[in-house]
Protein backbone atom coordinates (compact mmCIF):
# COMPACT_ATOMS: atom_id res chain seq x y z
CA UNK A 1 0.00 0.00 0.00
CA UNK A 2 1.32 3.43 -0.97
CA UNK A 3 1.86 6.10 1.72
CA UNK A 4 -1.01 8.27 0.57
CA UNK A 5 -3.31 5.23 0.55
CA UNK A 6 -2.38 4.38 4.13
CA UNK A 7 -3.15 7.99 5.13
CA UNK A 8 -6.62 7.87 3.53
CA UNK A 9 -7.46 4.56 5.18
CA UNK A 10 -6.31 5.85 8.57
CA UNK A 11 -8.40 9.00 8.08
CA UNK A 12 -11.50 6.97 7.27
CA UNK A 13 -11.01 4.98 10.46
CA UNK A 14 -10.74 8.01 12.73
CA UNK A 15 -13.93 10.12 12.59
CA UNK A 16 -12.38 13.08 14.41
CA UNK A 17 -9.59 13.32 11.83
CA UNK A 18 -12.01 13.33 8.90
CA UNK A 19 -14.22 15.97 10.54
CA UNK A 20 -11.26 18.19 11.36
CA UNK A 21 -9.98 17.95 7.76
CA UNK A 22 -13.38 18.60 6.20
CA UNK A 23 -14.48 21.32 8.61
CA UNK A 24 -16.13 23.61 7.81
CA UNK A 25 -18.12 22.19 4.93
CA UNK A 26 -21.25 24.30 5.37
CA UNK A 27 -22.37 27.63 6.91
CA UNK A 28 -21.89 28.29 10.62
CA UNK A 29 -24.36 29.88 13.02
CA UNK A 30 -23.48 31.99 16.07
CA UNK A 31 -26.48 32.06 18.40
CA UNK A 32 -26.68 35.01 20.78
CA UNK A 33 -29.11 37.26 22.62
CA UNK A 34 -30.91 40.44 21.59
CA UNK A 35 -29.81 42.66 18.69
CA UNK A 36 -27.72 45.62 19.80
CA UNK A 37 -26.47 43.97 23.00
CA UNK A 38 -22.76 43.63 23.78
CA UNK A 39 -22.96 39.94 22.88
CA UNK A 40 -24.60 40.77 19.56
CA UNK A 41 -21.97 43.39 18.69
CA UNK A 42 -19.11 40.97 19.42
CA UNK A 43 -20.85 38.11 17.59
CA UNK A 44 -21.30 40.18 14.43
CA UNK A 45 -17.71 41.38 14.49
CA UNK A 46 -16.46 37.79 14.83
CA UNK A 47 -18.84 36.49 12.16
CA UNK A 48 -17.63 39.10 9.70
CA UNK A 49 -14.00 38.10 10.21
CA UNK A 50 -14.61 34.34 10.25
CA UNK A 51 -16.30 34.27 6.83
CA UNK A 52 -13.13 34.78 4.76
CA UNK A 53 -10.96 32.83 7.21
CA UNK A 54 -13.14 29.72 7.11
CA UNK A 55 -14.44 30.09 3.57
CA UNK A 56 -18.04 29.75 4.74
CA UNK A 57 -21.00 31.95 5.52
CA UNK A 58 -21.27 32.73 9.24
CA UNK A 59 -24.67 34.01 10.37
CA UNK A 60 -25.66 35.61 13.67
CA UNK A 61 -28.92 34.24 15.06
CA UNK A 62 -30.51 36.44 17.76
CA UNK A 63 -32.59 34.21 20.04
CA UNK A 64 -32.77 36.16 23.29
CA UNK A 65 -32.80 34.24 26.55
CA UNK A 66 -33.31 30.85 24.87
CA UNK A 67 -29.98 31.08 23.01
CA UNK A 68 -28.15 28.83 25.49
CA UNK A 69 -30.87 26.19 25.41
CA UNK A 70 -30.79 26.09 21.59
CA UNK A 71 -27.03 25.51 21.48
CA UNK A 72 -27.06 22.97 24.32
CA UNK A 73 -29.43 20.83 22.20
CA UNK A 74 -27.68 21.39 18.87
CA UNK A 75 -25.55 18.73 17.13
CA UNK A 76 -21.98 18.64 18.43
CA UNK A 77 -20.44 19.26 15.01
CA UNK A 78 -19.09 22.81 15.32
CA UNK A 79 -21.71 24.43 13.10
CA UNK A 80 -23.79 25.93 15.93
CA UNK A 81 -21.92 28.13 18.40
CA UNK A 82 -23.05 30.23 21.36
CA UNK A 83 -21.88 33.73 22.22
CA UNK A 84 -23.21 34.68 25.61
CA UNK A 85 -22.32 36.24 28.94
CA UNK A 86 -21.81 34.93 32.47
CA UNK A 87 -25.54 34.26 32.74
CA UNK A 88 -24.95 30.92 31.00
CA UNK A 89 -23.16 29.52 34.03
CA UNK A 90 -24.70 31.68 36.77
CA UNK A 91 -28.41 31.47 35.89
CA UNK A 92 -28.76 27.90 37.24
CA UNK A 93 -28.03 29.26 40.73
CA UNK A 94 -31.01 31.61 40.43
CA UNK A 95 -33.60 29.77 38.38
CA UNK A 96 -34.28 26.38 36.80
CA UNK A 97 -32.57 26.04 33.41
CA UNK A 98 -33.04 23.38 30.71
CA UNK A 99 -29.28 22.82 30.48
CA UNK A 100 -26.28 22.09 32.68
CA UNK A 101 -23.65 24.84 32.21
CA UNK A 102 -20.74 22.44 32.67
CA UNK A 103 -21.97 19.19 31.13
CA UNK A 104 -23.80 20.61 28.10
CA UNK A 105 -21.18 23.02 26.72
CA UNK A 106 -17.59 22.97 25.51
CA UNK A 107 -15.80 26.28 26.22
CA UNK A 108 -13.97 27.76 23.22
CA UNK A 109 -12.71 31.18 24.37
CA UNK A 110 -13.60 34.24 26.36
CA UNK A 111 -14.04 37.12 23.92
CA UNK A 112 -14.81 40.23 25.96
CA UNK A 113 -15.13 41.65 29.45
CA UNK A 114 -16.73 44.73 30.93
CA UNK A 115 -16.36 46.02 34.48
CA UNK A 116 -19.07 47.80 36.38
CA UNK A 117 -18.85 51.41 37.54
CA UNK A 118 -20.27 52.45 40.87
CA UNK A 119 -22.24 55.63 40.23
CA UNK A 120 -24.35 57.81 42.51
CA UNK A 121 -26.93 60.49 41.93
CA UNK A 122 -25.31 63.96 42.31
CA UNK A 123 -27.60 64.70 45.26
CA UNK A 124 -25.93 61.99 47.33
CA UNK A 125 -23.27 63.77 49.44
CA UNK A 126 -20.36 61.43 48.65
CA UNK A 127 -17.39 61.75 46.32
CA UNK A 128 -15.55 58.51 47.05
CA UNK A 129 -16.23 54.88 47.88
CA UNK A 130 -15.01 55.39 51.44
CA UNK A 131 -17.45 58.26 51.90
CA UNK A 132 -20.25 56.13 50.48
CA UNK A 133 -19.47 53.28 52.88
CA UNK A 134 -19.35 55.70 55.82
CA UNK A 135 -22.69 57.26 54.84
CA UNK A 136 -24.29 53.84 54.40
CA UNK A 137 -23.15 52.72 57.84
CA UNK A 138 -24.37 55.96 59.39
CA UNK A 139 -27.80 55.51 57.77
CA UNK A 140 -28.43 51.74 57.73
CA UNK A 141 -31.36 50.70 55.55
CA UNK A 142 -31.89 54.20 54.16
CA UNK A 143 -29.77 54.07 51.01
CA UNK A 144 -31.06 52.11 48.03
CA UNK A 145 -29.56 50.89 44.78
CA UNK A 146 -31.05 50.30 41.34
CA UNK A 147 -30.90 46.88 39.72
CA UNK A 148 -32.68 45.48 36.69
CA UNK A 149 -32.83 41.76 35.97
CA UNK A 150 -32.44 39.47 38.97
CA UNK A 151 -28.90 38.09 39.04
CA UNK A 152 -27.62 40.34 36.24
CA UNK A 153 -24.21 41.99 36.58
CA UNK A 154 -25.40 45.28 38.18
CA UNK A 155 -27.40 43.32 40.77
CA UNK A 156 -24.62 40.91 41.70
CA UNK A 157 -21.99 43.67 41.77
CA UNK A 158 -24.11 45.63 44.27
CA UNK A 159 -24.75 42.55 46.41
CA UNK A 160 -21.03 41.77 46.50
CA UNK A 161 -20.33 45.35 47.60
CA UNK A 162 -23.03 45.09 50.24
CA UNK A 163 -21.65 41.80 51.57
CA UNK A 164 -17.96 42.73 51.57
CA UNK A 165 -18.50 46.18 53.12
CA UNK A 166 -21.12 44.79 55.53
CA UNK A 167 -23.72 47.35 54.54
CA UNK A 168 -27.49 47.52 54.86
CA UNK A 169 -28.53 48.96 51.49
CA UNK A 170 -31.80 48.10 49.79
CA UNK A 171 -32.37 46.88 46.24
CA UNK A 172 -35.01 48.64 44.15
CA UNK A 173 -35.96 46.42 41.21
CA UNK A 174 -36.52 47.86 37.76
CA UNK A 175 -37.27 46.37 34.37
CA UNK A 176 -33.87 46.06 32.73
CA UNK A 177 -30.97 48.49 32.56
CA UNK A 178 -33.09 51.20 30.97
CA UNK A 179 -35.52 51.28 33.87
CA UNK A 180 -32.67 51.31 36.38
CA UNK A 181 -31.06 54.28 34.66
CA UNK A 182 -34.32 56.20 34.74
CA UNK A 183 -34.54 55.47 38.45
CA UNK A 184 -31.09 56.79 39.32
CA UNK A 185 -31.18 59.73 36.89
CA UNK A 186 -34.41 60.90 38.50
CA UNK A 187 -32.93 60.58 41.99
CA UNK A 188 -35.43 57.88 42.96
CA UNK A 189 -32.46 55.72 44.00
CA UNK A 190 -29.04 56.79 45.19
CA UNK A 191 -26.59 54.39 43.60
CA UNK A 192 -26.12 51.77 40.91
CA UNK A 193 -23.49 49.40 39.50
CA UNK A 194 -24.07 49.60 35.71
CA UNK A 195 -21.62 48.30 33.13
CA UNK A 196 -19.15 50.92 31.99
CA UNK A 197 -20.50 51.43 28.48
CA UNK A 198 -24.08 52.12 29.56
CA UNK A 199 -23.45 55.24 31.68
CA UNK A 200 -20.43 57.07 30.23
CA UNK A 201 -22.56 59.79 28.52
CA UNK A 202 -24.40 60.54 31.79
CA UNK A 203 -21.15 60.75 33.73
CA UNK A 204 -19.66 63.14 31.18
CA UNK A 205 -22.81 65.28 31.30
CA UNK A 206 -22.67 65.50 35.11
CA UNK A 207 -25.97 63.69 35.53
CA UNK A 208 -24.28 60.89 37.47
CA UNK A 209 -21.16 60.88 39.64
CA UNK A 210 -18.74 57.98 39.10
CA UNK A 211 -16.87 56.81 42.19
CA UNK A 212 -14.87 53.78 41.05
CA UNK A 213 -14.51 50.94 38.57
CA UNK A 214 -14.91 47.33 39.67
CA UNK A 215 -12.06 45.67 37.74
CA UNK A 216 -8.78 44.81 39.46
CA UNK A 217 -6.81 46.68 36.80
CA UNK A 218 -7.35 50.09 35.19
CA UNK A 219 -9.39 49.92 31.99
CA UNK A 220 -9.76 52.21 28.95
CA UNK A 221 -13.51 51.90 29.49
CA UNK A 222 -13.23 54.06 32.61
CA UNK A 223 -10.10 56.19 32.26
CA UNK A 224 -8.98 58.00 35.38
CA UNK A 225 -11.41 56.29 37.76
CA UNK A 226 -9.96 54.71 40.91
CA UNK A 227 -10.36 50.98 41.49
CA UNK A 228 -13.04 49.98 43.96
CA UNK A 229 -10.59 47.41 45.34
CA UNK A 230 -8.41 50.28 46.60
CA UNK A 231 -11.14 51.06 49.13
CA UNK A 232 -12.47 47.52 49.52
CA UNK A 233 -9.54 45.08 49.10
CA UNK A 234 -10.33 41.99 47.05
CA UNK A 235 -13.45 43.39 45.42
CA UNK A 236 -13.86 42.54 41.73
CA UNK A 237 -16.89 42.37 39.48
CA UNK A 238 -16.46 41.96 35.74
CA UNK A 239 -19.04 40.86 33.19
CA UNK A 240 -17.61 38.19 30.89
CA UNK A 241 -18.64 37.14 27.38
CA UNK A 242 -17.53 33.90 25.83
CA UNK A 243 -17.99 31.53 22.91
CA UNK A 244 -19.08 27.96 23.58
CA UNK A 245 -20.05 24.92 21.53
CA UNK A 246 -22.28 21.97 22.37
CA UNK A 247 -20.58 19.40 24.58
CA UNK A 248 -18.67 16.64 22.77
CA UNK A 249 -17.81 18.89 19.82
CA UNK A 250 -14.54 17.43 18.41
CA UNK A 251 -11.46 18.95 20.01
CA UNK A 252 -9.88 19.68 16.63
CA UNK A 253 -12.86 21.87 15.73
CA UNK A 254 -12.73 23.63 19.11
CA UNK A 255 -9.03 24.39 18.56
CA UNK A 256 -9.61 25.67 15.04
CA UNK A 257 -12.39 28.05 16.08
CA UNK A 258 -10.36 29.16 19.10
CA UNK A 259 -7.37 30.05 16.93
CA UNK A 260 -9.46 32.00 14.43
CA UNK A 261 -11.39 33.93 17.09
CA UNK A 262 -8.17 34.71 19.00
CA UNK A 263 -6.71 36.14 15.81
CA UNK A 264 -9.67 38.51 15.57
CA UNK A 265 -9.86 39.51 19.24
CA UNK A 266 -6.15 40.32 19.62
CA UNK A 267 -6.08 42.79 16.72
CA UNK A 268 -5.68 46.46 17.58
CA UNK A 269 -8.64 47.53 15.42
CA UNK A 270 -10.90 44.99 17.15
CA UNK A 271 -9.90 46.29 20.57
CA UNK A 272 -10.56 49.86 19.46
CA UNK A 273 -14.01 49.01 18.06
CA UNK A 274 -15.07 47.20 21.22
CA UNK A 275 -13.86 49.91 23.58
CA UNK A 276 -16.07 52.29 21.61
CA UNK A 277 -18.92 49.81 22.10
CA UNK A 278 -18.25 49.64 25.85
CA UNK A 279 -16.36 46.38 26.29
CA UNK A 280 -12.78 45.07 26.34
CA UNK A 281 -11.70 42.47 23.76
CA UNK A 282 -9.91 39.39 25.08
CA UNK A 283 -9.10 35.78 24.25
CA UNK A 284 -8.18 32.63 26.17
CA UNK A 285 -7.49 28.96 25.59
CA UNK A 286 -10.42 26.57 26.06
CA UNK A 287 -8.78 25.34 29.27
CA UNK A 288 -8.42 28.86 30.64
CA UNK A 289 -12.05 29.60 29.84
CA UNK A 290 -13.17 26.41 31.61
CA UNK A 291 -11.16 27.41 34.70
CA UNK A 292 -12.74 30.88 34.70
CA UNK A 293 -16.21 29.32 34.58
CA UNK A 294 -15.42 27.09 37.55
CA UNK A 295 -13.98 30.00 39.57
CA UNK A 296 -16.91 32.26 38.65
CA UNK A 297 -19.45 29.62 39.68
CA UNK A 298 -17.70 29.13 43.02
CA UNK A 299 -17.49 32.86 43.79
CA UNK A 300 -20.88 34.04 42.62
CA UNK A 301 -22.71 30.83 43.53
CA UNK A 302 -21.68 31.36 47.15
CA UNK A 303 -22.86 34.98 47.09
CA UNK A 304 -26.16 34.08 45.43
CA UNK A 305 -26.89 31.37 48.01
CA UNK A 306 -25.94 33.55 51.00
CA UNK A 307 -27.96 36.52 49.70
CA UNK A 308 -30.97 34.31 48.99
CA UNK A 309 -31.20 35.39 45.34
CA UNK A 310 -33.67 32.99 43.75
CA UNK A 311 -36.71 33.23 41.49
Amino acid sequence: MQGWQRFVVMGLCVPGVVLAQAYPAKPLRIVTVAPGSANDIVARLIAQELRPALGQTVVVDNRGTIAAEIVARAPADGYTLLLYGSAVWLSPFIRSTPYNPVKDFAPITLVASSPNIIVVHPSLPVKSVRELIALSKARPGELNYAAGSLGAAPHLAAELFKAMAKLNIVRVAYKGTGGSLIGILSGEVGLMFPTAGSVTPYIKAGKLRALAVTSLQPTPLAPGLPLLSESLPGYESVSLNGMLAPARTPEAVIRQINAEVARVMTRADTKEKLVTAGTDAMSTTPEEFAAVIQADMAKWGKLIREAGIRE
